[in-house]
């Protein structure tokens, strides 16, 4: 083969090199190399016939073959997730609502219905209210802190009870033992076919702060995008759950597309992994000094932070969301909502309040997204949350004053300060 490459043009060779190389091995990498090829070199049809026939099967041999199918970037992260969070298998996707997609899109089918918590992400919402009706797929809500309600809004074509814990953006702890101990004891009286699942986003906590598989869970998905990326310029999503759905999974992204890109996967893998743990305790250590003094400020009505004593969902918070070694991990995001005689004065002060961050803070971002790097704030009501009508959005415990905020890696003394000038913008707060 050497001696026949010699013969050929330059700029063939310009094309197609040595196509070779005995560094190509992860092993002898401090960092692995980034995978750029949307297609992989066979060896004969019969090692492609092998990949292709193997391809989600129990003895898959990972034969790359074409980038939607596997990749040795997307391999390595799915690895690594799937142990941070405690599950058996992982499959990575372009976007967290891709993965949510796909989890929902491989337990659901026309007829059946989906219980879910009152309090969602706004494009899940749109999905679960908006697509799947046309689909035949009901989808109802509740309360599920009140797990003792939960029998009770079960129908017989339930196949999936759905939540995020906290909740975005009410930040509404469940309680995901009491809920899992629920579903075993109303799935004891049905077949393997009508068991009900129970799927979590977790991707406000991030495995470093809880992994609810640890309290029976079935399937934690997460927007990549957010706190394990890390650093706001990596999209993407992944589902992790027991082995018995990981072929669904990966057809499922093969068929429908979805693909985490190599790029995003090798830089979530070399960046945003490896640093979760240390940006996530910096992190929730300065949302806790924010939230004490946000729930202390006579300008703020009430602050909803799963490391306050005085949150309704502490006690729970404190018994799920642990991280690595034990410790009580309340992560880093809050809600609240600034004083007012009326519901409207405080959402005209949240958007004073807002308003001045977003041209005068150098600290604080008007950005959606969180888990970054970066502080964020928005408002939810009027950006992730607008799909929602106004009088869902009430009914699900969304203020139309309510403010998200996620607390980044800057100085907590910087945050406060720019904290403190905007609520004295806000008309609420008098200087000293």
């Amino acid at each position: 083969m050497e001696s026949k490459r010699s013969t050929y043009d330059p700029t063939t060779h310009l094309i197609h090199g040595r196509m070779r190389s005995d560094a190509w091995e992860y092993g002898h990498h401090l960092v692995p190399p980034i995978s750029t090829s949307t297609t992989f070199r066979l060896d004969s049809t019969a090692r492609g016939a092998a990949g292709f026939r193997e391809f989600g099967s129990e003895e898959d041999s990972h034969i790359y073959i074409y980038d939607r199918l596997h990749e040795p970037n997307k391999d390595m992260l799915e690895e690594r997730l799937a142990a941070a969070e405690g599950g058996e298998c992982a499959v990575s996707f372009a976007s967290g609502m891709a993965a949510v997609s796909a989890a929902l899109g491989i337990l659901l089918k026309t007829g059946e219905h989906v219980l879910t918590h009152r309090a969602l992400y706004g494009c899940t919402h749109s999905l679960l209210h908006g697509w799947y009706p046309k689909l035949g797929i009901a989808a109802t809500d509740m309360d599920l802190r009140d797990v003792e309600a939960l029998e009770a809004h079960i129908r017989p074509e339930t196949r999936v009870v759905y939540f995020e814990s906290p909740a975005n953006p009410t930040m509404d702890i469940i309680d995901i033992g009491a809920v899992a101990a629920e579903l075993r004891r109303i799935n004891a009286e049905r077949t393997p076919e009508t068991r009900i699942w129970m799927v979590i986003d977790n991707t406000f906590s991030t495995p470093f702060c809880q992994r609810p598989i640890e309290h029976g869970a079935d399937i934690v998905l997460h927007s990549l995008t957010k706190g394990i990326s890390g650093f706001g310029t990596d999209m993407g999503g992944v589902v992790i759950g027991p082995r018995g759905k990981h072929a669904d999974l990966l057809m499922w992204r093969k068929d429908f597309g979805g693909v985490l890109s190599p790029r995003a996967a090798w830089a979530i893998m070399a960046y945003g992994l490896p640093s979760l743990a240390v940006r996530m305790r910096q992190m929730q250590e300065s949302a806790r000094q924010v939230a004490r003094y946000l729930e202390n400020h006579p300008s703020v009505h009430r602050v909803a932070y799963a490391g306050l004593p005085s949150f309704e969902g502490y006690e729970v918070a404190r018994r799920q969301m642990t991280d690595y070694e034990g410790n009580f991990a309340p992560g880093s995001m809050i809600y609240f909502e600034l004083v007012g005689d009326s519901p409207q004065e405080r959402q005209e002060a949240g958007a004073r309040f807002i308003n001045h961050l977003a041209r005068n803070a150098y600290t604080i971002t008007l950005a959606v997204s969180l888990g970054n790097v970066r502080t964020l704030v928005e408002h939810p009501s009027t950006m992730t949350h607008s799909m929602i009508p106004p009088e869902e959005q009430e009914a699900a415990g969304i203020s139309a004053s309510g403010i998200r905020l996620a607390i980044g890696l800057e100085s907590v003394d910087d945050l406060m300060r720019d904290l403190e000038e905007a609520l004295v913008a806000s008309g609420e707060a008098v200087p000293a």
